[in-house]
């Protein structure tokens, strides 16, 4: 790790500040010797001055123009001003630095050297020096503008992603309002029916029990109406309306689990440890709303595959909570609470069922085979853990622990 560290950096800082610098100094010595002059102390004077050449250009190309005027070197004035037109493009300012390039070649040091009729040497010079000018300033001005139109195709890249991100969200909304309609129209309807249907077999019955249990039915018919409706609410908003509709909906907890089991029509022994107060922990409702829909599942799986069975249901506190499958935003905590010797505080819920009753018609009940994978998935969610299992006796268990965010 340490040398791939220092790889890249010895490739995208050190390498392009040390390389330039180098090459200044072997182009010196090899013009003008190692013998210490003024040649030489203006050629390595230009060659130091390349290592500020990124935040400088334009006062270290002045600096190297002594180095071409009297050393006569060439890679420190040609590195520096392709610096400067990469970095500093304006056209007044390269145009003058340029003619300062071709000055300082064209003319002789000492200037007492000029030949004026020396006509075509000094044309062949002042050609030579005009190429030597434009050629660093060709490739800075194609470099800056490669790396401008780089920048821009990422902008582009970028805008493009956005786009395909706002397209999706439009099409998960109008999916989540056609979901709705369909949930609506169809649940809603048939609901409304098994209500007025109750409510008729209410009024015209003598039968006490058939009564009461017409009244059930349009007590639960009711409350699912009302779920729907605001779950309808929540498909039906995007964004900043999604997250209000959800704080609208009913949150069930803890208390309303005996007017559950009351309204189930099974056998079932209610036991609550005394649950102290949560002295403020993070997700106490998102936790007893999740004990909550726990025991709804698997009254509802109870009913469909073991009725007449004998059921406990048990809601306990817990002092420690696994956590074999954690993962999500709560995880983080309870790690830390396990890692700094802190207790994780929780609540345990279990739901037993015994053997069905022979004698007992089995509800031909439609079932997905989905509702104790989606209660795992819920549970691991927040962070705990969910079991579910066959007894010795027949029956079955499902054990779920929940741990409350650390505060």
């Amino acid at each position: 790790m340490a040398h791939g560290t220092w790889g890249r950096r010895l490739r995208h800082k050190v390498a392009p500040l040390a390389v330039p610098v180098l090459l200044a100094i072997a182009d010196a010595m090899l013009v003008n010797g190692v013998e210490l002059d003024l040649e030489v102390g203006v050629s390595m004077v230009a060659a130091a001055a390349l290592l500020v050449r990124r935040r400088f250009p334009l006062l270290v190309f002045l600096f190297t123009l002594p180095g071409l005027y009297i050393g006569y070197i060439w890679f420190a004035p040609m590195i520096a001003l392709y610096t400067l037109a990469a970095r500093r493009p304006g056209r007044a300012r390269l145009g003058a630095c340029a003619l300062l390039l071709i000055a300082a070649h064209f003319f002789p040091y000492p200037i007492s050297d000029f030949e004026l009729t020396a006509y075509r040497e000094n044309t062949l010079v002042l050609i030579d020096a005009s190429v030597t000018s434009a050629a660093p300033i060709a490739l800075g001005l194609l470099v800056r503008t490669r790396r401008e139109l780089a920048s821009r195709v990422e902008d582009l890249t970028r805008s493009l992603r956005r786009e395909d991100r706002l397209l999706a969200d439009r099409v998960k909304t109008t999916e989540r309002a056609r979901l709705a309609r369909e949930m609506h129209d169809v649940v809603a309807h048939q609901v409304s029916l098994i209500s007025l249907q109750a409510g008729a077999v209410q009024v015209s019955t003598e039968d006490a029990e058939a009564r009461a249990g017409a009244r059930t039915i349009r007590e639960l018919s009711v409350r699912t109406l009302e779920e729907l409706r605001h779950m309808v609410g929540v498909l039906r908003a995007d964004g900043g309306e999604a997250a209000e509709a959800r704080d609208l909906a009913p949150q069930p907890d803890l208390e309303e689990l005996p007017r559950l089991i009351e309204m189930s029509a099974l056998n079932v022994t209610y036991e609550r440890g005394v649950v102290a107060g949560t002295g403020g922990a993070n997700g106490a409702k998102t936790v007893e709303r999740a004990a909550f829909r726990t025991v709804q599942e698997a009254l509802t799986n109870v009913r469909k595959h073991a009725p007449g069975a004998q059921v406990r249901v048990r809601v306990d506190p817990v002092d420690t909570v696994r956590r074999a499958a954690m993962d999500g935003p709560q995880a983080d905590g309870a790690a830390a609470a396990a890692e700094d010797g802190r207790t994780a505080q929780g609540l345990r819920v279990e739901i037993r069922n015994g053997p069905p009753d022979a004698t007992a018609t089995v509800p031909a009940l439609p079932g997905g085979g989905h509702g104790l994978v989606g209660l795992r998935e819920r549970a691991q969610s927040l962070g705990g853990t969910l079991e579910a299992r066959r007894t010795s006796d027949g029956g079955f268990v499902v054990r779920a622990e929940f741990p409350y965010a650390a505060g």
